[in-house]
């Protein structure tokens, strides 16, 4: 299995709807960061599902590092 890669060293801020599922991806490869776009099939990884439990802004980990998957941890500092 393949480790993850930094999609980029920042999170990226996401608007959330309360219900909604959305797919993080887990690998770094996706070309739809911060979401899972197939990518990972190749390399073993899967995207790690979250769903909002309320609607407003979300910081998605961009880096792949986070100890609170899938959001952001402030370890891209350290990277």
């Amino acid at each position: 299995m393949a480790e993850p890669i930094p999609a980029q060293k920042a999170p990226y801020a996401v608007e959330v709807e309360a219900g909604k599922k959305y797919f993080w991806c887990a690998c770094g490869r996706s070309q739809k960061q911060p979401f899972c776009d197939g990518s990972h099939k190749a390399v073993g990884l899967s995207p790690l599902p979250y769903e909002a439990t309320k609607s407003g802004t979300v910081w998605f980990c961009g880096c792949k590092a986070t100890k609170h998957r899938p959001l952001c941890d402030g370890t891209h500092k350290s990277l």
